[in-house]
């Protein structure tokens, strides 16, 4: 059994993996490169346009569920999406930014739809294959591997680039994704799940009927407002250390290596006490932390925090990322219709997305006014706030929201 649980996690974290790394090079290492060529902040703010996939992807994710289907159709886009993805990486290497800029951010963009696209049929595939009882600690792999993603692209690959250079760094990064779907590839662990029959024929309007169906308006708040607690500090607090005179390498390696492996850590515990009790209760543990990350955060402003301090801070912060991030993708894969798997997956982790960037927006405008200890304070109070609506807005589901 044991064996047949470890061949899904492995899978499942290696392809997450590979969604992870690339773009998280080119969304956070890519700004500091153009930066460092005197590129102006309007041409560096070109690159926020590759992250625009993610934000629409649910928009095709109906397609990708009509065609795929099964865990074996799902499969098969996973392998043409991540050889696509490859090629358009490997095709960037061969370009100069100094004199293809627009079209280096075309491909780039090209290839994090090829990127969001296996993502659709990855969380279908996770889906397929995971029993229920499997989901939370499958859900840690895919947690994990996008911390562990965010610490590779955006902490070792910064750090490597000056003596690899561009061409050779891309080539490798196109080399890692092709290794990535190896697993997939020889995936054996899908036979002790039957495939089952296609459901009714997918429509766009399938999109409307999540949003429109009775049982789904208290989860799509509690998807809404979740994080909200945790995200402005998120946002804030590179700005916040810049203001403390660090430099960008220390905010880096706080942010992208400590950070990042404290969320891939605490993603990986969090899978097992998600299995182990009621999800309730690992949403309300959960927020607790929240809690008192948000509350450290105050407090180190109204002290005088010294190094250790804010690693103790950035571990906290991150950690509770990881861990609310495995529970909001395990009751998401408990919401889903069949034969709606990618699509319904899709929507409900992009409405996290699209609250997140109101939290941030609202988190600098709220740090202007009031000093980044009144936006700490803030967060304190949203997350007593998230902490109280729980119980109203998490019902455990005894069954799957119906397809019409």
């Amino acid at each position: 059994m044991w064996k047949t649980s470890g061949s899904k996690y492995g899978t499942l974290l290696s392809l997450y993996l590979a969604q992870s790394i690339p773009m998280s090079f080119f969304s956070t290492v890519m700004p500091v490169l153009l930066r460092g060529e005197q590129y102006s902040l309007t041409s560096i703010g070109f690159l926020q346009l590759i992250k625009l996939p993610w934000i629409i992807k649910f928009l095709w994710a109906p397609f990708v569920d009509k065609t795929g289907a099964t865990i074996h159709g799902h499969r098969k886009w996973i392998i043409f999406s991540e050889i696509f993805y490859a090629i358009v990486i490997f095709s960037i290497s061969f370009l100069s930014l100094d004199i293809n800029f627009k079209l280096v951010i075309t491909l780039m963009v090209i290839a994090i739809t090829a990127s969001a696209t296996q993502d659709i049929a990855t969380d279908a595939f996770a889906i397929l294959i995971l029993r229920k009882k499997e989901r939370s600690i499958g859900n840690s792999m895919q947690s994990a591997g996008s911390f562990l993603g965010t610490l590779t692209g955006s902490g070792v690959l910064l750090m490597i680039y000056d003596d690899m250079g561009w061409q050779p760094l891309l080539a490798c990064l196109a080399g890692f994704v092709l290794l990535a779907i190896i697993p997939v590839i020889f995936y054996k662990g899908k036979k002790d799940i039957p495939e089952r029959k296609p459901s009714p024929p997918i429509q766009v309007s399938d999109i409307w009927r999540f949003f429109t169906a009775k049982e789904n308006l208290r989860r799509i708040i509690l998807l809404a407002i979740f994080y909200s607690g945790i995200t402005g500090i998120l946002s804030m607090s590179a700005p916040w250390m810049v203001d403390l005179k660090y430099t960008k390498s220390e905010i880096g390696l706080l942010k992208g290596i400590y950070g990042a492996a404290s969320g891939a850590g605490a993603a990986l515990i969090a899978g097992y006490i998600v299995k182990r009790i009621k999800k309730l209760r690992s949403l309300q543990l959960f927020i607790l932390f929240a809690i008192i990350s948000a509350s450290y955060f105050y407090y180190l402003t109204q002290a005088d925090p010294d190094r250790t301090m804010i690693i103790i801070g950035m571990l906290l912060i991150w950690a509770t990322y990881g861990m609310c991030s495995v529970i909001i993708y395990t009751i998401s894969m408990d919401n889903v219709r069949p034969g709606r798997e990618g699509t319904d997956f899709t929507i409900q982790i992009v409405i996290t997305h699209l609250s997140g960037i109101l939290v941030v927006i609202g988190s600098g405008k709220i740090a202007d006014l009031f000093g980044y200890n009144g936006l700490f304070l803030t967060e304190t109070f949203v997350c007593l706030l998230v902490f109280l609506l729980i119980p109203y807005l998490y019902r455990e589901k005894k069954e799957m929201i119906k397809t019409t």
